[in-house]
């Protein structure tokens, strides 16, 4: 039995986690941990018994939590850690803040944040990811991440430390990022929410957007820089190497590849995390033996699959 710190969030034991994730699947945490404020959130991790593993969890949408759950007290910040404030062309938001709301209200202030309008999830996740879109990236904007590390200190990373590549970044192990300072350029502010409404139809005719998915499953195989920007001279896309394949539209179980966008994973109402996994191993394996290319996994998978 772990002798758990007393806290003044929710400390919950045998969570399950498949109503938190966009997919709908996984099975239960050790425990699940909302903070109640910074400094719950720090006493809580400095407090843990060192051999206890944490896991960070934002809205889980680029998630899959494998059936057998995670062996780890997960952490989901929400109220408190959600606040977006504006001055300037500065914009600081709260790591539980979405995407699509820092991009608004940064729109309302003039500050060009309009990229993570049509991102899914949240400010914590986009910084660990370098989420971006339309040839913009978080690397492009960030100024400051701070987190709370394993020991209950609160730090800052720079850019630098953060070591920014395409959909990864170095965070400390057991560290929870709990806010981010964004630099954004002025611009104005009708035209900002127009252009976003104009990425949102976009979005909306390319992508399952009414689906249960989680985004993107596969990184580009190739076309991209070690800092995470686009390179003009390659082309080559998950979705398109998926359809030489044939795999748009395969499915495993209650598992689908999309037929509107073939790199988006569907759960089509019963699928379960072995499903998923399945049919992403499934369309690797096709793509291999049809081209060569290796794809690599951008959903992140956890946890542990269910025993027999």
């Amino acid at each position: 039995m772990i002798d758990l710190p007393v806290v003044r969030g929710r400390l919950i034991q045998a969570r399950a986690l498949n109503d938190l994730t966009w997919l709908r699947v996984g099975g239960p945490a050790d425990y699940l941990f909302q903070p109640a404020d910074t400094e719950d959130l720090q006493s809580f991790l400095r407090d843990l018994p060192a051999e206890v593993p944490v896991f960070p969890m934002g809205v889980g949408s680029n998630l899959i939590v494998r059936d057998g759950g995670l062996r780890a007290v997960v952490i989901r910040l929400g109220r408190g850690f959600n606040g977006i404030s504006v001055e300037g062309n500065t914009v600081i938001a709260g790591a539980a803040a979405l995407d699509a709301h820092v991009a608004r209200k940064a729109a309302d202030a003039g500050v060009d944040l309009t990229f993570l309008r049509t991102i899914p999830g949240s400010v914590g996740g986009a910084v660990r990811m370098n989420a971006g879109c339309y040839g913009s990236y978080t690397a492009d904007v960030l100024r400051k991440a701070t987190i709370v590390t394993r020991q209950g200190k609160i730090e800052d990373l720079t850019p630098e430390d953060l070591n920014f590549r395409y959909r990864q970044t170095d965070m400390p192990e057991g560290a929870v990022l709990i806010s981010a300072t964004f630099e954004g350029r002025m611009g104005d502010s009708e035209e900002l929410h127009a252009r976003m409404t104009a990425q949102l139809q976009k979005r909306d005719e390319t992508q399952p957007t009414k689906d249960r998915s989680a985004g993107s499953t596969f990184r580009n195989p190739a076309g991209f820089s070690s800092t995470g920007r686009e390179d003009d001279v390659h082309d080559l896309k998950a979705w398109k190497v998926i359809d030489n394949a044939g795999m748009r539209g395969a499915t495993r179980g209650g598992a689908q590849m999309s037929p509107k966008h073939s790199n988006f994973m569907i759960n089509t109402g019963d699928a379960t995390a072995a499903d998923l996994e399945g049919l992403g191993e499934d369309v690797r394996k096709k793509v291999y033996e049809t081209s060569g290319i290796t794809l690599e996994w951008e959903i992140m998978r956890v946890g542990e699959p269910l025993k027999e």
